[in-house]
């Protein structure tokens, strides 16, 4: 079976810079690995296939003799370097076409005086303990992404919270964070160090946690304002009264309804939406109410409601169309 072409692996075109294949990659490692799809085998076998391509093409002189030779430049060595069989190796040297070789990309080229090796040499030789390989500094853990859904009244209220991470290496970790007051969805949270590991005593990197926020079974947000709809009777509709309202703190407050009150008003309740935060003043809530009608009703009232009519004469719709 045909081996699939490493930048479709990775769903890059073939001239991706650096930075957005190490971005493929990642996105990808985290979607099928098997930690995340325990006993997935097609899960297992994408995350090992994306592992290769990345392997070949986040490395310059891999991807050079990969952009050149396709696969068949790490037959028979893994992605070490490409095939160089007896009957092909006297092909290039003799044959027709060995003058358009570049063997420097093999050999790697630049070497300094006294420098042995270069290229794949180094690769090879890095192995065992020599080589530039083994040379290499310290180097600063990855940057990871994460999504965390909080409940409504964190992200309005703030206050902590925790998310559970599947790191690279098959480890989890259960992380504490703090939801600032008046976070939104699509907000990213960096967390300085909760990265991955630095090699060699490098800084780890940073974690960066885009937030999802759950709806509320009655509260609506709308910028720093909250909104909820207030249930009425007829009664309380007509008359007026004081009627309890929740607010997203917890407590209540009591709310004079004014009589004559339909269907679709809006009363404001100043500073109870979403507290203060950052250079945003407190928001307000805004009551939306909604006259209820009862749906069984016997003889007698059925009377009252067309005695009240026509002692009441109204025409909500006059002049409306």
């Amino acid at each position: 079976m045909p081996q699939r072409d490493y930048y479709e692996i990775l769903g890059v075109p073939r001239d991706a810079s650096a930075d957005q294949i190490k971005k493929a990659y990642r996105k990808l490692a985290r979607q099928h690995h098997p930690d995340v799809n325990p006993g997935d085998k097609t899960a297992e076998a994408k995350f090992k296939e994306a592992q290769s391509a990345y392997d070949v093409l986040s490395d310059p002189g891999k991807r050079t003799r990969y952009d050149q030779f396709g696969h068949a430049a790490f037959e028979g060595m893994g992605a070490a370097g490409p095939r160089s069989g007896a009957s092909e190796w006297s092909a290039r040297q003799g044959g027709a076409g060995f003058e358009n070789v570049d063997f420097s990309q093999f050999f790697g080229g630049g070497a300094e005086e006294g420098e042995m090796g270069g290229g794949m040499f180094d690769e090879l030789l890095g192995r065992f303990g020599g080589g530039r390989a083994a040379r290499r500094g310290p180097r600063r853990g990855v940057d990871l992404e994460a999504g965390l859904t909080v409940p409504f009244t964190t992200a309005v209220l703030g206050g902590p919270t925790s998310i559970d991470l599947a790191r690279e290496d098959g480890t989890r970790e259960t992380l504490d964070i703090k939801i600032p007051p008046g976070t939104e969805t699509g907000r990213k949270l960096r967390l300085k160090g909760r990265g991955g590991v630095g090699e060699k005593g490098a800084p780890n990197g940073d974690l960066t946690i885009t937030v999802e926020v759950q709806p509320h079974p009655y509260f609506v947000r709308d910028g720093n304002n909250l909104t909820i709809d207030l249930p009425l009777t007829i009664d309380e509709a007509v008359l007026g009264a004081k009627v309890d309202v929740p607010t997203i703190s917890g407590t209540t407050v009591s709310l004079p309804l004014p009589a004559g009150s339909s269907s679709g008003m809006k009363l404001r309740v100043r500073g109870k939406g979403v507290p203060a935060h950052g250079d945003r003043p407190d928001g307000d809530m805004y009551v939306v109410l909604k006259v209820v009608v009862p749906k069984n009703v016997d003889d007698e009232s059925k009377q009252l409601i067309r005695d009240f009519a026509a002692r009441n004469p109204l025409r909500p719709r006059e002049g409306l169309w």
